[in-house]
């Protein structure tokens, strides 16, 4: 499947999935981890479904009527608190590749951080895009959303604190945190993230052990 089909497959499955009014968070949360799950946990794949969700999202409000705002913000905080959980695999990617200094660079570690910092930035601003495409009740919706993430913050947003002040005395972390780092080691720590995401998404979906 080619990378434009599975943008295509997130907006179709979280359109549905907003539509339908049922449910919303759980499944949205559920589509964007699996889609987060699918690729390396790098800035750019990280927005590419962000983008596909929130398109689908702007989709899926098209017919919703007086139940508007309250599905619009089960899918925005399931998106956000996706995010959250992927900011946290991130964490734990770039402590783990803190602790092996002869295997990357803090050009390395400086780029992973940079991505893990940009998180909330990508999120407020796929809500602006359905605020401009969406009619005046959805900008309105989407508007109260951004006005009040803005006042208390978001779980992307507080959880990216969280990680940021846990790494502060890491090893091979510059204070700075300015320079960008190689291709090759940058994509290992991206695959390293990946794949913690894809245990933590998949802790998530497991039933409870019966005792």
């Amino acid at each position: 499947m080619t990378e434009v089909d599975q943008q295509y497959d997130i907006e179709d499955e979280i359109r549905a999935a907003v539509a339908s009014g049922t449910d919303v968070h759980r499944h949205v949360k559920a589509i964007t981890l699996k889609a987060l799950t699918r690729r390396q946990l790098d800035i750019k794949n990280i927005q590419q479904v962000i983008e596909a969700v929130g398109k689908g999202i702007n989709e899926g409000m098209a017919n919703q009527g007086e139940h508007g705002k309250e599905v619009f913000m089960q899918a925005a905080t399931a998106l956000d608190d996706a995010l959250a959980i992927a900011a946290e695999a991130s964490k734990l990617a770039i402590e783990e590749a803190a602790s092996r200094v002869n295997e990357y660079s803090q050009h390395d570690l400086n780029d992973a951080i940079n991505d893990l910092q940009s998180m909330e930035g990508s999120f407020l601003d796929s809500l602006g895009k359905i605020a401009k495409s969406g009619n005046q009740v959805v900008a309105g919706i989407v508007g109260d959303f951004i006005a009040h993430a803005g006042q208390s913050g978001t779980a992307v947003g507080k959880q990216t604190l969280t990680a940021m002040d846990a790494m502060k005395d890491l090893p091979g972390i510059s204070k700075n945190i300015l320079v960008s780092g190689t291709v090759i080691a940058a994509s290992t720590l991206a695959q390293i993230g990946s794949g913690i995401l894809l245990g933590i998404a998949e802790s998530l979906q497991s039933p409870p052990v019966k005792k």
